[in-house]
């Protein structure tokens, strides 16, 4: 048990999918784990923990924002034997060239957030992801194109880890102007942070929900079934990050 998570000692499984919403959680243990147990709730943030395909499992929402999934990655991590965490969530895009439902596997997560240099002494504006976890999650992409579970092929690169929702000037930040960042989300760079402190493993996969230029954008009850190709990658490379542990 953490300070803000209720879960006991063996309630929590060494790999973690981490969505930012607790209805999200919620909604993925009930429709892909078997016998899925609530194990923690405070505040209103779901964790549950079950078995996919036999391989135990934790389904646990991180909030919104770098503060909020540092607590959480942070107590999963020191607190618990949790070896990797795979953030799944939405982002914005920054160009055109990205399409709606488009998936992005995170390499670097630049941002003007303070985080890694407080919170972990990194002096930087950016993290990677950490261990064996991306590399993974393209090879399983790459079969799930084949076998046809994934219709189309990810892309891989960097993003833009923003502290900011709203923002006076629409444009794109410079931080993802000068290093490729093709969309914005708010919590991988203090995931990876915290997860290159701790030795530990960390990814992310994003869907494009949003493409900021044209004002396109999936509705809420679009969001509940668009994400499943990226829920399911996220399952499937779980599986081989198992084997690994």
């Amino acid at each position: 048990m953490s300070i803000h998570i209720s879960a006991k000692a063996g309630d929590i499984a060494p790999i973690v999918l981490m969505p930012g919403d607790p209805l999200r959680a919620k909604y993925i243990a009930d429709n892909w784990l078997e016998d899925p147990v609530l194990v923690s709730s405070t505040r209103n943030v779901f964790f549950y923990t079950g078995t996919y395909r036999g391989m135990p499992l934790t389904i646990g929402a991180s909030g919104m924002g770098c503060p909020s999934i540092g607590i959480y990655s942070f107590e999963l991590y020191n607190e618990y034997p949790v070896q990797c965490i795979i953030r799944i969530g939405t982002a914005g895009a920054y160009t055109s060239a990205l399409n709606l439902y488009d998936i992005i596997n995170v390499d670097k997560a630049y941002s003007e957030s303070t985080y890694a240099k407080y919170a972990c002494n990194m002096d930087t504006d950016h993290v990677g992801h950490q261990g064996k976890a991306y590399d993974i999650i393209i090879e399983t992409a790459a079969d799930m194109v084949k076998t046809g579970s994934l219709k189309a092929a990810i892309r891989n690169g960097n993003i833009h880890s923003s502290d900011i929702f709203y923002r006076a000037d629409p444009g794109t930040p410079q931080i993802a102007a000068d290093n490729g960042c093709s969309a914005v989300e708010m919590e991988s760079f203090a995931l990876f942070a915290n997860a290159k402190l701790l030795d530990k493993m960390a990814a992310t996969i994003l869907t494009i929900s949003d493409i900021i230029p044209t004002r396109e954008s999936i509705s809420a009850d679009q969001r509940e079934r668009s994400l499943a190709p990226m829920i399911e990658l996220a399952l499937g490379s779980a599986g081989a990050i198992h084997k690994m542990l």
